[in-house]
């Protein structure tokens, strides 16, 4: 069995839909994880935000724009007068629920079973499409099976156990059909998975029924080895190991959630990306797997502030870099990059949320400068120290480019550079020349 997950342009219009159904229509019974058709989710959002502001007409208004955006789908889809009204009910149900919603209180709880409906109606519609084709699919509603504990975590045990239950229930389902995205927490309450969203809900599935392969659709041919808004001549990377695609995808990469794919590498299922415009093209092979020797890709990561804390009382001292991070630890805040010297530590963050009050409090350990609009690029492979040369064939693409920080033996996976970011473009394409 394989998990087939389509994101939301894949799903985006009449089209895509009967696209994604001819490509999952093969005769075997995989399972699909969609996610709401592409602008959906958004407008779910902006509804949600008239609601907060105790403005149903407003949110009314577009959800009755949003309908119709639906039905226009519907009449486009659906080849008989059968299924566009069934279509249509379904629909309206969804939609129907979300009016109900603008006569109540409006909290957090409203807001996320409002976002719920996208996924739910997007599965619903495509389920209707296959069964109109003639293929016997069965929609397996994400809200019965897929829950995070009280700490948000993946309930791994309810889920499978569940999910498997489920399963039994249809033995003669060509197809399984579910919602990315939507899951319940410990309470019983609609709630989501939040990082990595839909790709999360397809690895997790994967673990949970030991699925051959976990194969994520999108409108990019693969991981490439660059990034395609800066750098030309980029191309995909075929074969990438688990931790070379989560050093990519927490530095920038956005194909991919760093997190998502955890639970695939855990039990040591593949993941393939494949494009949904071009499904004969090969796309990216992801699996613990590791090419040895080689550079495979450069991410970058925007917004990054710099700090710099500098201490004649670090000079042989101990414990002064634990009170530096338990400052940060204090305000929530992650550090991404560190580098220290004898007298001083500089660090990097994305979250300036409190830095304000950051800064206070390291000052009492030491100088403190600050660098806003900063990058931090990322070069990813098989890093190991005993590589020779492949630092000197970075530093060298870097020689008319300031450096702010070298990050470096950290992992076996990736050399980092803060640069600024006004640099970044002719960063990006200058270690393409060199590397690639």
């Amino acid at each position: 069995m394989r998990i087939l997950k389509f994101g939301g342009t894949s799903v985006g219009s009449a089209q895509r839909m009967k696209d994604v159904a001819k490509l999952i229509s093969t005769g075997e019974k995989n399972i699909v994880v969609l996610s709401a058709m592409s602008g959906t989710t958004n407008t779910l959002i902006e509804i949600s935000d008239y609601l907060y502001k105790k403005n149903p007409d407003g949110a009314g208004e577009i959800i009755n724009t949003l309908e119709k955006k639906y039905f226009s789908v519907i009449d486009e889809l659906y080849s008989t007068e059968e299924y566009k009204e069934k279509a249509i009910e379904y629909v309206k149900t969804h939609f129907n629920y979300i009016r109900s919603l603008t006569k109540e209180l409006f909290t957090l709880f409203e807001e996320k079973a409002v976002l719920a409906q996208g996924e739910l109606i997007s599965t619903g519609l495509v389920n209707y499409y296959l069964n109109e084709t003639g293929v016997k699919s069965v929609l397996l509603p994400a809200l019965d099976y897929m829950r995070v504990d009280k700490n948000a975590e993946p309930d791994v045990i309810y889920i499978k156990e569940k999910l498997a239950a489920l399963l039994l229930e249809f033995p003669d389902a060509d197809l399984y059909i579910t919602q990315g995205f939507i899951c319940r927490n410990a309470y019983g309450e609609i709630d989501n998975l939040q990082r990595g969203g839909s790709d999360y809900t397809a690895s997790l599935i994967g673990a949970a029924v030991n699925a051959e392969e976990i194969q994520i659709w999108t409108d990019i041919d693969g991981m490439h080895n660059n990034d395609p808004r800066f750098v030309e001549g980029t191309r995909p990377v075929r074969n990438l190991h688990f931790e070379e695609v989560a050093e990519l995808a927490y530095f920038g990469a956005k194909i991919l959630h760093p997190t998502c794919v955890l639970p695939a590498k855990l039990n040591n299922i593949p993941v393939r990306l494949l494009n949904t415009m071009e499904p004969e093209a090969p796309g990216t092979l992801i699996s613990n797997e590791l090419d040895r020797g080689k550079i495979k890709a450069i991410a970058a990561k925007d917004n990054i502030t710099a700090i710099k804390i500098k201490s004649g009382r670090m000079l042989l001292a101990f414990g002064f870099l634990r009170k530096i991070f338990e400052i940060f630890e204090s305000y929530q805040t992650p550090i991404d990059m560190v580098t220290t010297s004898e007298v001083g530590v500089s660090l990097t963050i994305d979250n300036t949320k409190n830095l304000s009050d950051i800064v206070d409090d390291l000052k009492k350990y030491g100088t403190v400068t600050v660098d806003k609009d900063m990058v931090i690029v990322c070069i990813v492979g098989d890093m190991d120290w005993v590589n020779v040369g492949f630092e000197t064939k970075i530093m060298e693409a870097m020689k008319e480019i300031p450096v702010r920080m070298i990050s470096y033996g950290g992992s076996n996976y990736n050399i980092s550079l803060l640069i600024n970011a006004s640099d970044k473009q002719r960063t990006l394409q200058a270690l393409s020349n060199h590397l690639f």
